[in-house]
Formats: structure tokens, sequence, C-alpha cells
């Protein structure tokens, strides 16, 4: 890990999670455009298919056997930290899965390594799109 790459390591993890979220939105409309849809409401709606929390978490779950040793620690830091606000209606364990991802592509983008993000957003699209992913929310 070169000095730099410490540096965002050691950021602090929702900050990290902050960024990674805007750098997932991206691709992922990029990708639903790349897919024809044409009308904005069903972007969006295909958009949040991806986006949801619970879908992020699914990802997050089926790549963590890929991640490098830096990937899985900051992931974890992320994971670990104490909430302090989140949304009412979605699972904690499922919520803190998200911010991990969210977070293990903060790092990476801050870190400059571009293609590695767009190599875990294209296995996380491949996995979502592959798996039926529970998405009922608590009232």
């Amino acid at each position: 890990m070169n000095r730099q790459d410490r540096r965002y390591f050691a950021e602090n993890p929702m900050a990290l999670a902050f960024l990674g979220d805007a750098v997932y939105e991206v691709e992922i409309r990029r990708y639903v455009y790349e897919q024809g849809a044409v009308r904005p409401d069903h972007m969006n709606a295909e958009a949040v298919r991806f986006v949801r929390a619970e879908a992020q978490a699914r990802a997050y779950e089926r790549l963590l056997d890929e991640l490098t040793e830096d990937e899985t620690a900051v992931s974890r830091r992320a994971k670990n930290h104490k909430i302090t606000s989140m949304p009412g209606n979605v699972n904690v364990q499922i919520y803190k899965k998200a911010t991990a991802f969210e977070a293990l592509l903060g790092y990476l983008d801050l870190c400059g390594r571009g293609d590695r993000v767009r190599e875990l957003i294209r296995r996380a699209i491949a996995i979502i799109e592959s798996e039926t992913i529970n998405t009922e929310r608590r009232h």
C-alpha cells in the first residue's frame, strides 16, 4: 500500500461510503442508460433495483472472497463502524453491508483505481441480475 492509499485507508468509513455511493450511482445510471431505456421513469425504476441497500448488501456478500486484504479491511471497518443515522425501514445488518460496499468503492476511487471500481460494479450488476433479492422492508 503506497502512502496515498494509506491516507485514504485511514479516512472515516462514512466519508468513504458517501463518496462510494455517488460513484456507484453514476455507474449504475450509465449501465441503465446503455440498456436502452429512454423514459426517465423507467430508467429510475431500473436503477433503484441496483442501488437498494438489499442489492448492495447481496453483492458485497458475494464479492467478499474476491477482495484483496486491503479491500477487505476497508470494507470491514465500514461495516463495523457505529451507525449514527440510517433509514428506519432497512435491517441494520443489510444497511451495514451496503455501507461497507459503498466505502470500498469510495476508497478505491480515491486511490485512483477506477478499473477495479468498474470491475467490482460489473460483478455486482451480474450478481444482482442473477439472483432474487428480497426487498421487503419494515414499516
